[in-house]
């Protein structure tokens, strides 16, 4: 009889009709994943009071149906966070069958855990949010934290874009014994030694000390980087001090060349410049926050992420698994 209802239950919901909505964060990328899932951007409108206050509005009928709503947390991370809060809770009002939130970039990552006394964890505190208001499922990509999923008590599906930015590499013939990858800190090994398999190639690690928030001090490097072409990899690029002084280390080290990359490109303050001035040969980064026009130097390049996203969204549609979008020759659309 159990067996029953659920059979009944997931044939229930297969049948729901999917609808993709796209808040302010990131539309182009919304845009590329309904195109790459062939449906039409659900119809809202937000607006946003002489005050501040945000208003949003849904623009048809959503009764029953299983919701996808493509957000970043990106700058202004609050304002996009509210968007993501207020759009819940109308599409709760408003019956939708099933919401499921898209994060490319979780903003709020970083303070995942108390690093001195009285200090709040803010990734908790987001994702308290977003279980309250009424999500049923979150999908993310490179949590800063991978521990983060344990903050939810509903299915968090944590998609990796480590492949993607090794297919731009290999696509370059940047692979084999004379690349190097390099982690610009201890806790980025696991990340690096990921885009190392991929490449076959060997891996080094930047050991640096961080005196305090965005400022980084390197140390040391240990690996063999004198001659080869290296590949820092990070999971976001914010100020850019950490990457930049990594490159001139390797650099100061006997590195032929130095390229970076980073799934999330955030690029706040002088991280423009500092890019522009170093000695990076390219920064390899996806699109899962959207690039302003003044931000797109020659020196950056963007892979898309809407591929993977949207074979992500297509599986937990039908009620397929995710499984196959982790393993390492994920060749999706770009």
């Amino acid at each position: 009889m159990k067996s029953n209802q659920m059979e009944a239950s997931m044939e229930a919901h297969t049948h729901q009709e999917m609808k993709v909505f796209s808040l302010s964060s990131n539309e182009p990328l919304a845009e590329k994943i309904a195109e790459h899932l062939g449906v039409e951007l659900g119809k809202l409108t937000v607006e946003k009071f002489s005050d501040g206050e945000l208003h949003v509005s849904i623009e048809e009928s959503i009764r029953g149906d299983e919701i996808f709503i493509i957000q970043s947390t990106s700058a202004p991370v609050n304002d996009h966070l509210m968007e993501l809060l207020i759009l819940v809770d109308a599409l709760r009002r408003a019956s939708a069958g099933t919401i499921n939130v898209v994060m490319p970039y979780y903003g709020y990552a970083r303070q995942d855990r108390k690093a001195r006394s009285r200090e709040p964890i803010t990734a908790k505190v987001v994702a308290n949010l977003l279980e309250n208001v009424g999500v049923d499922r979150m999908l993310t990509l490179d949590l800063h934290a991978a521990q983060i999923q344990g903050f939810f008590d509903i299915p968090v599906d944590h998609l990796l874009g480590a492949a993607l930015l090794a297919n731009y590499f290999l696509d370059n013939d940047l692979k084999g014994k004379d690349v190097v990858v390099v982690s610009p800190d201890h806790g980025g090994v696991t990340r690096a030694r990921k885009l190392a398999e991929f490449l076959k190639s060997p891996l080094a690690i930047v050991d640096k000390r961080r005196p305090k928030a965005n400022v980084a001090e390197v140390m040391n490097i240990i690996g063999d980087v004198e001659g080869k072409t290296c590949i820092l990899i990070d999971d976001m690029i914010d100020t850019a001090g950490t990457i930049t002084a990594a490159a001139s280390a390797l650099k100061d080290l006997g590195a032929e060349k130095v390229y970076a990359s980073g799934t999330h490109a955030v690029l706040s303050g002088p991280a423009i410049e500092r890019l522009e001035e170093s000695v990076i040969e390219e920064c390899v980064i996806t699109d899962s926050i959207y690039l302003p026009e003044e931000k797109r130097i020659d020196k950056i390049v963007q892979v898309s992420v809407a591929g993977l996203v949207g074979d992500a969204i297509s599986r937990i549609h039908q009620n397929a698994s995710v499984s196959p979008l982790f393993e390492d020759k994920y060749e999706g659309k770009q």
